[in-house]
């Protein structure tokens, strides 16, 4: 008897949630209703989606290696498909300056940041370093706190690559000459309006910049364009956030009324450029105690990423266009 062919588990996962959202977005096109497309997605797909949840439930419980920040490659990689397929079909992103991220060494990657309480903004940088840089690595991102008081969200942000948002867990990582994602705007930036889209937030007193001071790293600031779309804000629901420990819960064209369907992000076309880094070494680490030298820094790292924005949002005109 021949042996059966061997399957790999993180390649089918991918292909069950690539298959549904293709057929979702068929539906739609061929002119049914989100949820109705979404049903007849669902409805032909019981068996695949099944052995996801089945393979991500065992994989949860099963024996891995993770560093001692909870980061675990061995996930990271079952799971790179899935966003491949999210930058590569769903948000078609354009990449610019990729460059400008460091080969090898510490370095600080600073961001506006929109779209959702889940940083899909950080996932897409993240995938533009692995698949467009010559030398591609993994980056740690910086995550409120809120987001690992809840248990599933908590262990899955840990082993993607999330760390608790504080200076002190940043200096270290950047100590052991890890690529590091910040988001100075942090709830203002993800919370804010529709109306007020790719307006940058302030950038608080300058902490990002302190700690690059102190940790002798360069800072690449990064406009992300697309992500101020996939969950158009319109309101808050202030109960449901209070219910899960959340900033915010937001109000969309598509949520609650569709219900978890209307958490489906919408297939905006992305624009990422990364800038030329910003070498803070001739200011020395004991320039990190002078204020006026942090806010002026993060006003330049503010301003170059508000110019780009605008830049971007030119060059990719309609937010929804492009093949899908």
């Amino acid at each position: 008897m021949s042996a059966q062919p061997q399957v790999d588990p993180s390649q089918e996962t991918a292909e069950s949630v690539a298959d549904f959202l293709r057929r979702v977005r068929t539906g739609i096109e061929d002119g049914l209703d989100p949820v109705t497309a979404a049903n007849r997605a669902a409805d032909e797909l019981p068996q695949r989606l099944a052995r996801m949840v089945a393979l991500l439930s065992h994989r949860m419980r099963g024996e891995y290696h993770e560093d001692e920040w909870g980061f675990d490659e061995e996930f990271a990689e079952a799971v790179y498909p899935l966003f491949e397929f999210l930058y590569e079909a769903w948000w078609r992103v354009d990449v610019e300056g990729v460059r400008n991220v460091p080969a090898h060494g510490r370095a600080l990657l600073v961001s506006n940041h929109a779209g959702a309480l889940f940083p899909f903004d950080a996932s897409m940088i993240l995938l533009s370093i692995m698949k467009q840089h010559p030398l591609p690595r993994w980056a740690r991102f910086l995550v409120l706190d809120w987001a690992f008081v809840l248990p599933f969200i908590s262990a899955f942000m840990r082993k993607v690559g999330g760390v608790p948002a504080s200076k002190h867990n940043a200096a270290r990582l950047l100590e052991e000459d890890e690529l590091v994602m910040v988001f100075p705007e942090g709830a203002k930036g993800t919370g804010k309006q529709f109306s007020e889209r790719y307006r940058l937030q302030r950038f608080g007193r300058g902490g990002f910049v302190e700690v690059a001071l102190r940790t002798g790293s360069p800072i690449v600031p990064v406009a992300v364009v697309g992500s101020e779309e996939i969950y158009p804000k319109l309101a808050d629901a202030r109960p449901l956030a209070r219910a899960v420990g959340a900033p915010f819960v937001p109000i969309t064209p598509t949520f609650p009324a569709l219900g978890p369907l209307g958490l489906i992000p919408l297939p905006s076309k992305w624009r990422i450029e990364f800038c030329e880094p910003i070498d803070l070494t001739e200011h020395g680490r004991d320039a990190a105690d002078d204020p006026r030298l942090l806010f002026d820094v993060s006003e330049q790292v503010r301003e170059t990423i508000q110019a780009k924005l605008y830049e971007n949002l030119v060059k990719r005109r309609a937010a929804f266009a492009g093949p899908l």
